[in-house]
């Protein structure tokens, strides 16, 4: 039995080329969008945009969020698969995302450049280098779930495990939207968080703000729980690659015959 069979290989290979072709296409709608907005270069503090124009950027990012849930949904089998598809492609996406920015704009011109990474549901704020970050837990997540997935047919997470992925999540996204929602409560807007796309004195912070801070505690802590949980899940179902590894029995007798020497004195 092989690691990897070559129906999951083919959907990872497929899957992969949709998140790489949507990354391209993604880019380029920004590219356009940098030259209109931004033709000296992308910065902070950000250029004034029309609010018909937030809403189409708002509807856009909606959409490939949509395309990509389908894509897990068409490709996945279970809940988990579904779930994994959807990480992956998302991660490809994003990756390829920045690698076309740089191959047309040269941009960023550090990973630790400031970007604006979302919008919904308020804009998310960050250094490149934390969604890069993200994308490459995704996929090392969602590939050790797709793999256990193929060998096992189905497994199943604990709520423990539930509890730590969703928590982990749930503190990274609040890493990137923390320096917005920090200007919402501390400006008193957040009764009227719904309609600050026409709040004039609102937009003007927001359009003189430029962001020195970046939360790395909340950010790391996210990581690791999110590892954590994927460690856990390892834990349970390692055996599956041991038949898979023969250096690594090999590694453990040898450690097993040493062991034994020295007890025996």
């Amino acid at each position: 039995m092989k690691i990897i069979s070559k129906n999951l290989l083919r959907n990872i290979f497929w899957v992969g080329v949709f998140g790489i072709a949507l990354g391209f296409l993604e880019a380029i709608v920004v590219i356009y969008l940098r030259d209109m907005y931004y033709p000296q270069g992308f910065g902070f503090p950000l250029s004034p945009v029309a609010p018909r124009m937030y809403l189409a950027e708002l509807i856009r990012e909606l959409s490939t969020i949509i395309m990509l849930l389908v894509l897990g949904y068409l490709v996945g089998k279970t809940t988990i698969q579904k779930l994994s598809y959807f990480f992956y492609s998302f991660a490809i996406w994003d990756i390829v995302y920045y690698i076309v920015l740089k191959m047309f704009l040269n941009w960023p011109s550090s990973l630790l450049t400031w970007d604006v990474l979302f919008l919904i549901p308020l804009p998310w704020l960050g250094p490149v280098i934390a969604p890069l970050i993200v994308s490459v837990s995704m996929i090392c997540v969602s590939g050790l779930l797709l793999i256990l997935e193929d060998q096992k047919n189905t497994i199943t997470l604990k709520s423990t495990d539930w509890t730590l992925l969703i928590i982990g999540a749930g503190l990274i996204f609040t890493s990137f939207i923390w320096n917005y929602s920090t200007i919402i409560i501390r400006g008193g807007f957040f009764s009227s968080f719904w309609t600050l796309a026409n709040n004039q004195e609102f937009l003007k912070i927001v359009y003189d703000y430029k962001p020195d801070f970046f939360n790395w505690p909340v950010f790391v802590i996210g990581e690791v729980l999110i590892f954590l949980a994927t460690g856990l899940v390892f834990i349970r179902h390692h055996y599956v690659f041991l038949p898979q590894i023969k250096w690594l029995h090999e590694i453990i007798d040898d450690v097993r015959q040493h062991v034994s020497k020295l007890c025996s004195f």
